[in-house]
């Protein structure tokens, strides 16, 4: 018993800390799953071209600026070990090398949207929407430079462990938001009537907003006195700028396999038939917004390992990935019970489709095993990043995922080589093998490089 009180005494405060750190970051996450909302329903309204030209331009648009957010989420766990390491004199240096790194990758995600009308052209669509699509990705690609000065500070705040002002910015956005939206989609106050396109508009105004807003607040909160990130200029290094690259490469690539599988599975089921990937996506959407707990607590436990390393004290860091850990499995446990017990009744509220919300039911009972093991490879991940190990995630992701995950989806979704076809079940199957497997790489992954790193500081 003295032993149990023992551990309990050191897992609370180590769970404070991680819940103080989680929850403005999980409010910031779900406000801009919210903007995503506000602009799906208020363009939806306008029409179904309307609609279908921010939904294809926002797939083009998201996938291709989480190379620039990968970069970005480099430099939380630097600032955070500089942090640990009571190294502040160092911070404005890596804010301003982060900056230029963030540069260089929108400049490639410009040339990237740049060139997806070249893409659009080749496709069998409808003019009107082809239009639509592009005037879209033409008005929010002027939200670029906001967008990369947002995620360098919001990562500079998060990395000295101050995550409020990613609540109050993303609250900010979501109330810009709104207003935007319909002046420019519905042309009010004397603006044109821009339909889908006006949502491009308004979300540029929307970044332009968060990312002036959380500038002001850097340069005079008193809190960031001391560390001043735009007091004094630094010139490009490119040792930093090749540091920061090795770092955040891996990330934003992480970040794509997985978006991108996701992708693959809706194309590949489509020929299956409406009812599939209705069905498939009702339950993507909720098992999206239940990810976003972990996704939040591995961004924490991403700045709690990098501060205890940069303090010189790993076994403070192995203690926030255990909390951690303790705390999205008991959440994905409780949400999974919820999805499997709950699933049919939650689909009721996407469609009244019988059919639709059977599958999507069935879809979310796989869901509960699902977000358990996609939980222990977001922490994972997350610790990992806090030891400055990205590149090993890159790889298990990769492997993971496509070559193994896919590959099992595909085999079980759409033959009859194991058992009966089973259509999107099979890749919910798929995406349960995948991540199971990325979960215990991830994890063997972390306890070798934090040997390593009790090996380096001999402790």
């Amino acid at each position: 018993m003295r032993r149990i009180w023992l551990e309990t005494t050191k897992l609370g405060p180590e769970a404070k800390k991680l819940a103080l750190l989680t929850g403005p970051i999980l409010i910031a996450q779900l406000t801009q799953m919210l903007m995503s909302v506000v602009d799906t329903l208020m363009s939806g309204r306008v029409g179904a071209v309307d609609l279908a030209a921010v939904a294809v331009g926002g797939a083009i648009w998201m996938p291709l600026t989480l190379i620039i957010f990968g970069f970005g989420l480099a430099l939380a766990p630097v600032i955070s070990h500089c942090d640990g390491a009571d190294e502040r004199d160092q911070v404005a240096r890596h804010v301003q090398q982060s900056l230029y790194t963030c540069i260089i990758s929108a400049i490639l995600t410009g040339i990237l949207l740049f060139i997806a009308p070249y893409f659009l052209a080749i496709m069998d669509v409808e003019p009107e929407f082809r239009q639509m699509t592009l005037s879209y990705l033409r008005f929010i690609m002027w939200g670029l430079p906001a967008f990369v000065l947002y995620v360098v500070l919001r990562n500079f705040c998060e990395g000295l462990s101050h995550t409020m002002p990613s609540l109050v910015i993303g609250v900010i956005g979501l109330l810009i938001n709104i207003p935007a939206n319909y002046i420019f989609i519905y042309g009010k106050f004397g603006m044109p009537a821009l339909g889908g396109a006006g949502s491009g508009l308004a979300s540029a105004i929307v970044l332009w907003g968060m990312a002036l807003s959380l500038l002001v607040y850097v340069i005079y909160a008193k809190r960031f006195a001391a560390v001043a990130p735009f007091r004094k200029f630094f010139a490009p290094d490119w040792d930093d700028i090749w540091h920061f690259t090795r770092l955040g490469f891996p990330i934003s690539m992480s970040l794509f396999f997985e978006t991108s599988l996701f992708a693959a599975v809706a194309i590949l089921i489509a020929p299956l038939g409406a009812v599939m990937v209705s069905g498939h996506q009702i339950a993507l959407n909720v098992s999206s917004l239940v990810y976003m707990f972990p996704l939040s607590l591995s961004m924490a436990v991403t700045l709690r390992v990098g501060f205890a390393l940069g303090a010189e004290r790993p076994v403070d860091a192995m203690n926030a990935y255990k909390v951690a850990l303790l705390m999205g499995v008991s959440f994905a446990t409780i949400n999974g019970l919820g999805m499997w017990l709950g699933g049919r009744w939650l689909a009721g509220f996407y469609t009244e489709n019988a059919e639709i919300i059977a599958l999507a039911g069935t879809l979310l009972g796989l869901a509960a095993i699902f977000t358990v093991s996609d939980t222990f490879q977001a922490i994972s991940i997350g610790a990992l990043r806090g030891y400055k190990d990205t590149r090993a995630a890159m790889v298990v992701t990769l492997i993971s995922y496509w070559p193994f995950g896919l590959s099992v989806g595909m085999v079980l979704g759409l033959t009859d080589w194991v058992v009966p076809r089973m259509g999107a079940a099979g890749f919910w199957i798929g995406f349960i093998s995948g991540l199971s497997v990325a979960a215990v790489l991830l994890t063997l992954r972390l306890f070798r490089v934090h040997s390593a790193w009790e090996a380096k500081l001999g402790k």
